[in-house]
Order: C-alpha cells, then structure tokens, then sequence
C-alpha cells in the first residue's frame, strides 16, 4: 500500500475525498408490490416532501442523490423487493466541480421548466402559481394565508392562489 508523501494537518482533508463517517448511515427502502417504496435512515423514516405522492419505485436514484448530499458522505443502502429479494450496496455522493465559464461568452439561458394541463376552455386565461407554502384551514374552515412581503414582491402579479387539496375551494386574491 502506497503511503502519502506528506502528513495532513488535524482537521485536514483533501478536497475530493468525502469525510467518511466511522458507521454509514443505513438506508432501507422497502419495495411494495404496487411499486411504491418506504424509505427509513437509521430506523427513522424519511418521507417524501408534505403532499407529495408516495415513494416509488422509479424515485430511488432521486432519493439517494438527496440523502448522500445531504450528508455528504457515503451512505449503505438495503432494498428489498416485495418478492424477499434483499439488495445491498454502497452509494457515494456525486462530485461537485464547479466548471468556470469561458471569459466573454455570454452564458446560454437555462431551458424553461413546462407543465402541461388540460381540460380549459379555449382561450381561457389560467393562473399559473408557485407553491413556497401550505397552511391548515382553521376549524371553521376559513384559511389565513401568510406570505413573506419579499416572496411577494418578487411576483409579477402579486397574486395568491389558496387551493384547497380536498374540498377543491379556490380563492385568488391580493393580500394586503
């Protein structure tokens, strides 16, 4: 085994090296039969965003890229299949590079993110709104919706849109 031609300082590492903890985080997800997929690190479970769909099956590159930058060190991931098959393996983060623009090219504009929808009337004008937060509805069903004046401001509309996930209430609205 080769040896370093140097010694590192205490606390030192090289840059490329991710710090590898003494124990790997243990990352179980077990596979449905339907497809979707539990996720649990270190026997607590880790779930998909408040209102999102379950975990499934094709979201299991997503959820370990997540879960190695976040901790930014190798993870030791189980899967097991709902026939019994158990998988093993070890997933390291990505490397980060940070790749410098060549001087005097302007840099090309980022292509624009596209959701389609169907079922509206022809012509018809629909509000197209950015999720930052939800809220609960009080007990008699009204809702107070709280914005930071920043968020606000960076809305050409300054509208907001409350959308109620099961009733389907909507209102629309400037807040004041």
């Amino acid at each position: 085994m080769s040896r370093p031609r140097y010694k590192r300082a205490a606390g030192e590492h090289a840059a490329e090296e991710p710090e590898v903890p003494i124990v790997l985080p243990h990352v179980v997800m077990q596979v449905a039969g339907d497809g979707t997929m539990t996720v649990t690190v270190d026997g607590a479970p880790h779930l998909p965003e408040p209102f999102a769909p379950p975990w499934r099956r094709d979201s299991f590159a997503a959820v370990l890229d997540r879960l190695t930058d976040q901790r930014r060190s190798p993870v030791r991931v189980e899967v097991r299949e709902a026939d019994g098959t158990v998988f093993t393996d070890i997933i390291t983060p990505s490397r980060r590079r940070a790749v410098p623009e060549p001087p005097g090219r302007p840099a090309a504009p980022a292509p624009l993110p596209v959701l389609y929808g169907d079922g509206f009337v022809p012509g018809e004008d629909v509000a197209i709104a950015v999720v930052i937060a939800h809220g609960d509805a009080a007990p008699d069903g009204t809702m107070r919706g709280l914005i930071e004046a920043a968020q606000l401001a960076a809305s050409p509309t300054r509208e907001v849109i409350l959308l109620g996930r099961v009733s389907g209430a909507v209102t629309i609205g400037h807040p004041e």
